[in-house]
């Protein structure tokens, strides 16, 4: 007789399978190909309330060591997915859930000759402190490969289309289910964070956010919360996973690829984002992303 635990592992491969079969949900395009002959290449769908999601084929290694400042999150759908991960190298197979806290180093390659498919969310931590009203620390995943079933079923209602932004109500309820499942597998409690503290880091935030191609410096950010640069660096990081430089870098990195997305020239979108020049803008797209721009800008051009 076969184990629950088996027959768990069995109907995950099935499900990963049936996402990573073309036809679903419009992925017969150019780029994609069946499992097992397909073409390297990925699927960016548009970005929703700072939310992307992706799909990827490769064979042989796709990502340098790179790092986002949001929550990412994955369905292992065809092939081996590995990479390393806090120290350690990871291995994925289909069924299984894939979850890397912001700030994190990690690269990613396929396991096998066969190549690799899988599908990925970038949500921001702000999203997931939310649900809670950012009253604690974010949850704190240390094992990124999990089997988690109703974690793995709330990525697949959000990444199962990528043809179609996800309605307001579909993003709540997936948010509220992945908060859910990040606290549970965690197994610790959450620090409660301070309601001052709260407030200085969200403050802060804003002013990032709406000066991100300007130059912010710490006694910018003492002035608007209040709080020591230091503080203020230490309480960021437990509300928002990563540091207010990191934090303003990676929305200059958000604007510069809407620009690219919408025509600009790689040099315009460097400058247009608040980079010095091209190579500054490519060296951080590089460490945040694990391509190149023009790479990116290729596979995005391709998934359109």
């Amino acid at each position: 007789m076969v184990s629950n635990m088996q027959e768990n592992s069995v109907r995950g491969i099935e499900r990963a399978e049936q996402l990573a079969l073309p036809g679903t949900d419009g992925l017969e395009r150019s780029c994609k190909a069946q499992p097992g002959q397909f073409a390297d290449g990925m699927r960016i769908a548009l970005p929703r309330r700072g939310v992307e999601r992706i799909e990827a084929r490769f064979h042989g290694n796709g990502f340098s060591p790179h790092r986002h400042d949001t929550y990412a999150l994955g369905l292992t759908l065809h092939g081996v997915q590995t990479f390393r991960y806090r120290g350690a190298e990871r291995f994925s197979n289909p069924g299984n859930v894939i979850v890397l806290h912001p700030d994190e180093v990690h690269d990613g390659a396929a396991g096998t000759e066969d190549g690799l498919i899988y599908r990925m969310i970038y949500l921001p931590p702000e999203l997931i402190g939310a649900v809670d009203g950012h009253r604690c620390t974010l949850p704190f995943v240390a094992n990124p490969v999990t089997t988690d079933k109703d974690l793995w079923q709330a990525l697949a209602e959000v990444l199962g289309d990528l043809d179609h932004e996800p309605g307001d109500l579909l993003m709540d309820d997936t948010v509220m289910r992945i908060s859910a499942g990040l606290s549970r597998q965690a197994g610790i409690p959450r620090k409660t964070i301070k309601a001052t503290a709260r407030t200085a880091v969200m403050r802060a935030r804003d002013v990032l956010e709406s000066h991100c191609d300007e130059a912010v410096d710490s006694d910018t950010l003492e002035a608007a919360t209040g709080l020591d640069r230091y503080d203020l660096a230490r309480q960021f990081r437990r509300l928002l996973g990563t540091s207010p430089h990191r934090y303003l870098i990676m929305r200059r990195l958000d604007r510069a690829k809407r620009l690219i997305a919408e025509g600009s020239s790689l040099a315009d979108a460097a400058i247009g984002s608040g980079f010095a020049d091209q190579a500054h803008f490519t060296r951080h797209f590089r460490r945040a992303f694990g391509m190149t721009p023009g790479r990116w800008m290729a596979f995005h051009q391709c998934s359109r």
